[in-house]
């Protein structure tokens, strides 16, 4: 099972923008609906002793745009600290619990939102995508990441090439986070 939800609707702003709807929309759709999903279908994987969950998280989890997803992050954080536990209790029943956690994603949501930016500052496209990446601190590689290229590794993580590997977070983002 994957779990590829998100979504982010917070006003820019910082920590005073944000109300407490803004706060329990965003915890329910990032964290709260992937544990809703594992607890209908865990235990049939269980019973069958065999399951692998992916959750889809993000690298703001561990390296937030306080401005304008502040909730956001602090749900893919939290995702990312569920995974781990939840994959300490089921690996030994044969289920298997990964993360990914994406960078920058070229996606149709991705694209329009670049468009508006750049109308808005009423500069190129280009220009918007590069302000973006000046915003995330950079990324090495020099372009956000296709769609897929994230289905490819997690193509892989639930194949048997990987049956042993469970609790481990995989973070693609073209070196975006600055850490090791």
């Amino acid at each position: 099972m994957v779990n590829n939800l998100g979504s982010s609707t917070t006003p820019a702003g910082g920590f005073t923008a944000l109300s407490d709807e803004d706060w329990e929309s965003t915890l329910q759709a990032n964290l709260l609906a992937p544990v809703r999903l594992d607890r209908g279908f865990l235990p049939q994987m269980i019973d069958r002793k065999n399951g692998v969950i992916i959750h889809i998280a993000s690298i703001q989890g561990i390296l937030p745009l306080y401005d304008s997803t502040l909730p956001y992050a602090a749900a893919k954080a939290g995702l990312r600290n569920y995974s781990k536990s939840l994959s300490n209790e089921v690996s030994p029943k044969g289920v298997r619990v990964l993360t990914v956690s994406p960078g920058w994603i070229n996606t149709g949501a991705s694209k329009a939102w670049l468009a508006e930016i750049a109308r808005n500052a009423n500069s190129t496209v280009e220009e918007a995508q590069q302000g973006v990446m000046d915003a995330l601190g950079g990324i090495p590689y020099g372009r956000p990441a296709e769609p897929e290229e994230v289905a490819e590794l997690v193509g892989f993580l639930v194949s048997p090439r990987a049956s042993y590997l469970s609790g481990t977070e995989y973070v693609i983002d073209g070196g975006t986070v600055p850490t090791i």
